[in-house]
């Protein structure tokens, strides 16, 4: 089976290629520079040149922020690139995995986690354009289209939270980290593992990849000093009114996993159990 991974300089991209090579898999990896994936050319050229049977899409605008003045472009590459790839897989007798996220939810407080099949309702323009990119993929491609929704991803390559956390310990005497969001800290290889046990099935619909359990960005913040050797006390709770940003941030976003099961596979392990195997990795590798 051939797989083509897009957005692969990414983390999860990245990710996603290494474990499908450690599983032996027949994998190519193209990132922005090799594949615009908005642009229907260069599209119909990478499938011309690897017909994938399997392609994973991790290629997206991510700068959530910024997406809130330029949504027209976050839009194209979140919500028409991933048309024009269901619309190749289609033509091609391809399955497509692609990545979503957490921010289609309004992120409003619940009690318990999101289900796969809540109805979405963005309250960001980067929500908005994920949330189109889903309902592309599922409409151009159905019944062979998988979305693979994430949140709070961290890696061993990469920027991400945990790394802030592990630089900010070594540099300062105390730390401030919000408390009132609440989320699944989730290891980027733990998705990329999900992903490439999903395509070597023919599940398709809607599933959520993230560290099972829940946790707020301070207890996170609190996990990561203890397990580096220091003192979680150093970690400060505050409120997210000290973090003022353009697009706000999700008070609740934790998701169900039910759908796993239902297709005959595991859930994502516990938040707690990845970060402790993650956090050696990440720390070496900052060390280089």
């Amino acid at each position: 089976m051939r797989w083509l991974v897009t957005g692969a300089g990414g983390m999860l991209g990245h990710d996603s290629v290494r474990e499908l090579l450690d599983r032996g898999e027949d994998v190519t990896g193209l990132d922005r520079v090799t594949l615009d994936i908005t642009e229907p050319d260069a599209v119909q050229r990478a499938f011309d040149a690897h017909r994938p049977d399997v392609v994973v899409n991790c290629a997206a605008y991510t700068a959530v922020d910024d997406a809130e003045t330029d949504e027209a472009r976050a839009l194209r590459v979140n919500g028409d690139g991933p048309r024009l790839l269901a619309r190749a897989c289609a033509a091609h007798g391809a399955r497509l995995i692609h990545v979503s996220t957490d921010y289609v939810f309004s992120g409003e407080t619940r009690a318990t986690p999101y289900p796969e099949d809540h109805p979405p309702a963005p309250r960001t323009a980067y929500g908005r354009t994920k949330l189109a990119g889903e309902r592309a993929v599922l409409a151009e491609l159905p019944g062979a289209a998988a979305v693979v929704r994430t949140a709070w991803l961290y890696g061993v390559h990469g920027r991400s939270f945990v790394r802030t956390m592990l630089e900010l310990e070594a540099r300062r005497d105390t730390v401030d980290v919000v408390d009132d969001q609440r989320g699944q800290p989730t290891w980027s290889a733990d998705v990329a593992a999900r992903i490439a046990d999903l395509g070597a099935t023919t599940a398709h619909g809607i599933f959520h990849a993230t560290g099972s359990g829940e946790a707020s960005w301070y207890e996170l913040a609190r996990e990561v000093f203890r397990l580096a050797g220091a003192d979680p006390d150093r970690v400060r709770p505050t409120d997210s009114r000290s973090f003022t940003r353009p697009a706000p941030r999700p008070a609740y976003s934790a998701l169900g996993h039910a759908r796993w099961r239902e297709a005959g596979l595991a859930p994502p392990r516990d938040w707690r159990s990845a970060l402790s195997e993650a956090l050696p990795l990440i720390r070496k590798e900052m060390s280089q």
